[in-house]
């Protein structure tokens, strides 16, 4: 009579640890990467429209058919759904955790939201034949919720070791945000560029919704390149004049500076080949590594933990 109340107490009395709690952070946030990754894969493969119907592939056929196509777009599919069940056992996980703060309890919820929006989002840019803002907006969610989950792996790592005090003065930090600002914008500019670009997303390229000329949006997204290149150049030679102050952090922002260099070379090489999708995709995945770089460099010029501080 007793073996009900007790297993129902034991449950409520489950705990878990910073510690215990960063693997799945992190797991959460190396599945939210990898969905950028894939996603962007059915699109420049032109796979977008492999599979018609939701959550089956075609009408009374849930699996795909012997088509490269629908292979791509439900695989992505079914990596979508594992990244919800991550989102949730981070969720669930967040709030046996009582070392966090009630904020990001709040942003583990937010995220497992976000993800399960992704699921009637994918739905309607199937059923709207790809047209691009709704492509734009599946793939801008993935990236905001990217960043989330760079600033909570951060504060889970921050609730383990501790923290101590901001390493750099507040018109840095400021700074910081002002670039993290920029890579977002960054983006953007560089989603419009796809959307009007050859890459339609659907087996019938000539049927699908285009913005535009491709020759300005690539322009506009050169500007925020370069804009975005200052912000990010000024904060990590600031970081390097003092690097003795915070050597890991000039270390994590001259890495993210090397990947940028990366990300550029081969946004010029792309264009200049005339935009074969496996450089673009290599593009993607690059630009969404910038991001959590850059995220994690303005938060933790904010908010550092013990493994910054100088020893």
């Amino acid at each position: 009579m007793n073996a009900q109340p007790t297993a129902l107490a034991r449950l409520r009395g489950f705990v878990l640890s910073p510690a215990q709690f960063l693997p799945v952070s992190l797991a959460q946030l190396g599945a939210l990467w990898l969905i950028v990754v894939t996603g962007a894969a059915v699109r420049l493969t032109n796979s977008g429209l492999g599979c018609r119907h939701w959550p089956g592939c075609e009408k009374g056929h849930p699996l795909p058919a012997k088509n490269g196509h629908a292979y791509i777009e439900f695989g992505n599919r079914l990596f979508g759904a594992v990244t919800i069940a991550v989102a949730l056992l981070a969720w669930l996980a967040a709030r046996r955790t009582p070392a966090l703060s009630r904020r990001l309890v709040q942003l583990s919820l937010v995220i497992f939201l976000g993800t399960l929006l992704q699921a009637p989002i994918g739905l309607l840019a199937v059923a709207s034949d790809l047209r691009w803002p709704i492509v734009m907006l599946h793939l801008l969610l993935s990236i905001a919720l990217l960043g989330g989950a760079t600033v909570l792996a951060l504060e889970v790592r921050s609730a383990q070791v501790g923290r101590v005090e901001p390493l750099v003065p507040l018109e840095l930090r400021r700074l910081g945000l002002a670039f993290v600002v920029a890579c977002f914008v960054l983006i953007v500019s560089g989603s419009l560029a796809t959307a009007a670009g050859p890459h339609s997303g659907g087996g019938k390229a000539q049927d699908i919704d285009r913005l535009g000329r491709l020759q300005p949006v690539v322009y506009a997204h050169a500007l925020v390149v370069g804009i975005f290149l200052c912000t990010f150049l000024f904060s990590l030679g600031y970081l390097g004049a003092r690097r003795d102050r915070s050597p890991r952090l000039f270390a994590l922002g001259a890495g993210v500076f090397v990947v940028l260099l990366g990300q550029m070379g081969l946004g010029e090489l792309q264009w200049r080949t005339h935009l074969p999708w496996g450089l673009v995709l290599a593009h993607v995945f690059l630009a969404a590594t910038v991001w959590i770089g850059t995220v994690a460099l303005a938060t933790l010029l904010w908010r550092p933990n013990v493994d910054l501080a100088d020893r």
